[in-house]
């Protein structure tokens, strides 16, 4: 397996300037202003930290609204953007000579300077004198937050604009050609780590296998971080959204979830497949694998630009509703729009379709409203209509899930249009989530995720992999 990053970006540097004109872009619609005169952007980065009375240091998580003006992963480093002179300069952690026998000279200017898309690079020790000088002009200097990170200048920064994490929001919802193929590459990583999951079903005993499989397969191709700690579940676990315990034995049970996405270069992939441990569908597992199928399939048929996320979710609703009555698990005396009204469907499809995608998992830019009246709304993180370079996720799914569903059985209001007897058959499932990423594009979409969702091509992966035996897996658990 290739450990490289995409051929398409050999030799190409990250556009952090061509970010920075693009906040600023915003920033000045936002604030109605005609000119950046006395304007600025500084950010700093994370830096590394020890755990407390220990050697070791933390692990470290780049602040990605620093990494998207920067595109520079090394820890203790700081930006600064100048809009009146279009000048983006990059300051260095200063060398700490003592270390240098334990970790190597790093990276110094002169090849930060071909290394990195800035027009200067200093050393930290230089930032009171820079930030200063601009600050004495009468600069505005604009930062996210004060933190330990800025503390030197920090009283030289205005934080906490709301226009400007406006600005930052809405240029990073917007992917440019470098954002995409970075995309492009984490998820093609990711397709390779389910399919080795799925192949490695015959030596699968615990749930920590699973995760330690997609572990390994995205480490081998270059992946050292996960886009957010995986999801392995098994059986009931699956009705859990975010279990991450991962840890149960998974003898005796009949269904597989796994929701993982690896990373490369801060960019994130998200993928969620399901598959029964022996290749052998059930009955129930499999009609809800294929409501859910459908769900995602009459979704995707809904996506372009200026199409509305929130009708596209009520659409998934609505086709799961209309499933569950031909099942009767919703009772058939109740209509689609009745049921539709209850918000009972939110019950066995509590989280939202998708997601904006990016840097982060749950990327911004996507303007949710948690306050929402409406619970098959309140959970939906994506509340706008699709523009073109957006990447968002399309993540149907049906729960079975004793906690979500207590209360509802208990209450004769909400309890009378569910058929108990038919709901008992489909306990043991847990849930069914299928999730692909997708770019927005001009007249549709592209899915960057390619590992197949077919039910019957995942059972064929399963049972040609068990069919040549558990020996040719021991060796690697």
């Amino acid at each position: 397996m290739s450990t490289e990053g995409p051929a398409s970006l050999k030799g190409k540097k990250y556009p952090a300037k061509e970010h920075n004109t693009r906040v600023l872009s915003h920033f000045k619609e936002k604030k109605s202003l005609k000119s950046a005169e006395t304007l600025a952007f500084f950010m700093s980065g994370e830096d590394l930290e020890l755990w407390q009375y220990c050697d070791q240091t933390k692990p470290i998580r780049q602040n990605r609204y620093f990494y998207y003006l920067s595109g520079v992963e090394i820890p203790g480093s700081h930006v600064l953007f100048d809009a009146a002179n279009d000048k983006l300069t990059l300051f260095l952690p200063d060398i700490d000579y003592d270390d240098v026998m334990w970790s190597g000279m790093p990276l110094s200017p002169e090849e930060a300077l071909k290394k990195y898309d800035v027009d200067e690079v200093k050393y930290a020790a230089d930032l009171e004198k820079v930030v200063g000088a601009l600050a004495e002009a009468k600069y505005t200097i604009h930062t996210t937050d004060h933190n330990k990170w800025n503390k030197r200048v920090s009283h030289l920064l205005t934080e906490q604009d709301p226009d400007f994490f406006h600005a930052l929001d809405e240029a990073r919802l917007i992917k440019d050609w470098y954002e995409i193929e970075l995309m492009r590459h984490a998820s093609a990583i990711t397709d390779k780590c389910h399919l080795a999951v799925m192949s490695a079903t015959p030596i699968e005993s615990n749930e920590t296998h699973i995760h330690a499989e997609f572990m390994y397969h995205a480490l081998r191709q270059g992946s050292k971080y996960q886009s957010y700690d995986p999801i392995c579940c098994s059986g009931p676990n699956c009705s859990t959204l975010h279990y991450v315990k991962n840890d149960d034995e998974i003898d005796n049970k009949r269904s597989v979830l796994i929701d993982a996405g690896a990373e490369w270069s801060c960019y994130a992939s998200d993928v969620t497949r399901c598959f029964p441990i022996n290749g052998d569908w059930t009955e129930e597992h499999l009609t809800i694998y294929n409501l859910v199928l459908d769900m995602q399939r009459k979704t995707m048929d809904m996506i372009k630009p200026g199409a509305h996320w929130d009708e596209i979710h009520l659409t998934a609703h609505r086709v799961m509703i209309k499933e569950f009555l031909r099942l009767g698990i919703f009772k058939k005396e109740y209509s689609e729009e009745e049921i539709f009204e209850s918000s009972i469907s939110a019950r066995f499809f509590p989280h939202g379709l998708g997601h904006v995608l990016g840097m982060d998992t749950h990327d911004v830019g996507g303007r949710p409203d948690y306050n929402d009246p409406d619970p098959k709304l309140r959970y939906l993180r994506l509340r706008r209509e699709l523009k073109e370079g957006m990447v968002l996720t399309d993540e149907p799914g049906v729960y079975f899930s004793p906690f979500l569903l207590k209360d509802v059985l208990e209450d004769p209001k909400k309890a009378k249009y569910i058929n108990k007897d038919v709901l008992a058959k489909y306990w043991y499932i847990g849930g069914v989530r299928i999730e692909d990423d997708l770019l927005i594009t001009k007249d549709g979409f592209e899915n960057f995720t390619k590992i197949t969702s077919d039910p019957h091509e995942i059972s064929k992966i399963i049972k040609e992999s068990s069919a040549q035996g558990k020996e040719r897996f021991h060796n690697v658990v």
